[in-house]
């Protein structure tokens, strides 16, 4: 779990395999609070001229990992590309990614309920490897060439569906990473009403509301009309459920809810009812930097968004990117080629 102290470095920076991507500094910091040791900076490391990132290091488990974020204020694909590839510029030996942050629920599946604070896990399905870049699907089911994007690696998705299995056996430890998170990282925790930090919110501020009524007004939607809400069934816990399907990723926020159901309505056949999170870095990274790709609902892409669920959305993807590690074999990470070798080999799904 996390560790108020850092460690002795370790002997060379070539020993770190995991690259974690944030976006922004909560992200960020809800990723460092997954270590279970932090590390200094390996005395032999050199970083690239060409990489102006900045790194925190540490252990998750048996897994050394270099984490990473966006320039603060700077979002979309594009960045998030650039990102990737200075990353590799300096540390060319990483073996495999985590994209790793917060999204838009999408609820439109049927028997698929996403709500604020769960977890959308990208995976793949029909002619998408997981992630589809929104922005440049054309017309409906109509998809430009680049708008198909690399699967994550076959390792990460036999760890997945191995954990998916344990899940179904005897649920996810989310829950207790959250806990444990807030017990080392007190100030984390919920500070007001306005500020719920890295907690709950509070199950009552989760209102999905009609797509077609717009906000009226007020930062929390105190003069949205409770009567345009959509009624789902009360949950008897608040623990976040996870889910496994299609983002959809552009470089634009959606926060507008005809505009969303719009993306949706473009998306391929195969792939439509799948799509349960839109977000603005994934497709950025499948193509030169595959990776699994794991989002924290913050909001419905709809004009009601808000920041209240963003800090505790993105320490649910957090906590979920530390269980996932977890069953990823550590021998068969350091067996597999270096990630800039593996994306040379050519697409991973066509």
């Amino acid at each position: 779990m996390a560790s108020q102290a850092k460690l002795e470095p370790l002997d060379s920076p070539q020993r770190y395999t995991v690259a974690w991507i944030a976006a922004l500094p909560y992200e960020l910091a809800a990723a460092a609070a997954m270590l279970d040791v932090e590390h200094d900076k390996p005395a032999n490391f050199r970083q690239s001229p060409h990489d102006p990132n900045a790194y925190t290091w540490g252990s998750i488990g048996k897994h050394h990992v270099v984490i990473t974020s966006l320039p603060d204020g700077v979002y979309g694909t594009t960045a998030a590309g650039s990102t990737a590839n200075q990353l590799l510029s300096s540390l060319p030996h990483i073996r495999f990614g985590l994209m790793v942050g917060i999204g838009a629920g999408v609820t439109q599946s049927e028997g698929i309920d996403v709500r604020l604070g769960d977890v959308v896990v990208g995976k793949p399905h029909g002619s998408s490897g997981g992630v589809i870049q929104h922005d440049l699907v054309k017309n409906k089911g109509e998809t430009s060439t680049t708008g198909h994007l690399n699967k994550p690696p076959l390792m990460l998705l036999h760890a997945l569906s191995k954990l998916r299995a344990q899940h179904l056996r005897k649920g996810s430890v989310v829950p207790f990473v959250l806990k444990d998170m807030l017990e080392k990282n007190p100030k984390m925790k919920k500070r007001s009403l306005k500020d719920p930090g890295f907690a709950h919110p509070g199950a009552e501020s989760d209102r999905l509301f009609a797509p077609w009524r717009q906000h009226v007004g007020g930062a929390d939607c105190d003069n949205c009309l409770e009567a345009d809400t959509i009624s789902r069934e009360r949950r008897d816990t608040t623990d976040p459920e996870i889910h496994y399907g299609i983002i959809a990723s552009g470089n634009a926020l959606v926060k507008n809810a005809n505009e969303r159901d719009k993306i949706l309505k473009r998306l391929p056949d195969d792939v439509r009812n799948e799509c349960l999170c839109i977000e603005m870095e994934a497709a950025g990274l499948m193509d030169t930097f595959p990776c699994i790709v794991i989002r924290g609902i913050c909001d419905y892409a709809d004009s009601h968004k808000n920041d209240m669920w963003q800090k505790y959305a993105a320490a649910t993807a957090a906590a979920f990117a530390k269980e996932f590690l977890s069953f990823v074999d550590v021998q068969e990470v350091e067996r597999a080629p270096e990630l800039h070798k593996a994306v040379e080999k050519g697409p991973l799904i066509q």
